[in-house]
């Protein structure tokens, strides 16, 4: 099932949102080698995103030694270690683990994955900022972000697999939005044996949405393979979204928007 939109109007315009989705689009195709070959974007992916060891150990993997190209070792082969650490110490040394937490939130790993992301943060992310307000919104995003990487670290310590993406981030709002509008009508295009358009609940969509994350991930642990997914990431974002919304945002109502009144027509008689 892929959200289309929703019938779910906002008293103010998303410009959190917007500039989420234009900061997104922005490092892609920006910053990012979107263009270059395979390899140089693996690259770069080592020396921006956030990978597990790193986060773990506090230290980057061109400077984690004999552990840190164990490491490689145990996640991509014999060899791995001694082959991409080097190319690490020559090309980003410096790297910091921290501040690669909040730069993987805004990078992508291909022309799907950045289409997903934006489509799924402008259909049910406007709703979630009219609710929780822009600063709110801001700290609720960036915070469940947090959420997901750490729920991905609690399953995935050891891995040099580099971890990006906003999609944990954006699985807070799809949690905040299943308890704030859990009734709210989604337009869905489905596929199964056909293809069609169908309006659903929002409670329908994102359930769904999350028993597949679960599912995903539990099939993940018994086979160690997820299709380079991370899942988990999924459901810690998701989890904490629906938390924070049932805890501190369920009974809050945004302020009115007050707008000037049309001017009095005037009486002939």
């Amino acid at each position: 099932m892929i959200p289309i939109r929703d019938a779910n109007p906002t008293l103010r315009r998303p410009w959190i949102t917007i500039a989420f989705i234009v900061a997104n689009v922005a490092v892609f195709l920006l910053w990012q080698p979107t263009f270059a070959d395979e390899g140089e974007q693996q690259a770069f992916f080592f020396c921006h995103a956030q990978i597990s060891w790193e986060v773990s150990n506090q230290q980057n993997l061109s400077q984690g030694g004999a552990p840190a190209r164990e490491a490689l070792d145990e996640t991509f082969g014999p060899g791995a270690g001694s082959a991409i650490q080097p190319y690490l110490q020559r090309t980003c040394p410096g790297k910091g683990w921290l501040a690669s937490i909040f730069v993987s939130m805004f990078l992508h790993g291909g022309w799907l994955h950045i289409a997903g992301n934006m489509l799924f943060l402008w259909v049910f992310g406007n709703n979630v900022e009219d609710r929780l307000g822009p600063v709110g919104f801001v700290l609720f995003y960036i915070v469940g972000g947090l959420a997901a990487m750490l729920l991905h670290l609690a399953f995935e310590p050891s891995s040099a697999v580099p971890s990006l993406g906003a999609s944990g981030a954006i699985a807070a709002v799809l949690g905040a939005y299943l308890v704030l509008f859990p009734r709210a009508r989604i337009t869905t295009l489905v596929f199964f044996f056909f293809i069609t358009w169908i309006e659903l609940p929002a409670a329908v969509v994102l359930v769904a949405w999350f028993v597949f994350q679960v599912f995903s991930g539990v099939g993940g642990l018994a086979s160690e393979l997820s299709g380079g997914v991370a899942y988990w990431a999924h459901v810690g974002g998701f989890a904490f979204g629906a938390a924070a919304a049932w805890l501190l945002f369920r009974g809050h109502r945004p302020p009115p928007v007050h707008r000037p009144l049309p001017p009095r027509p005037d009486t002939y008689l």
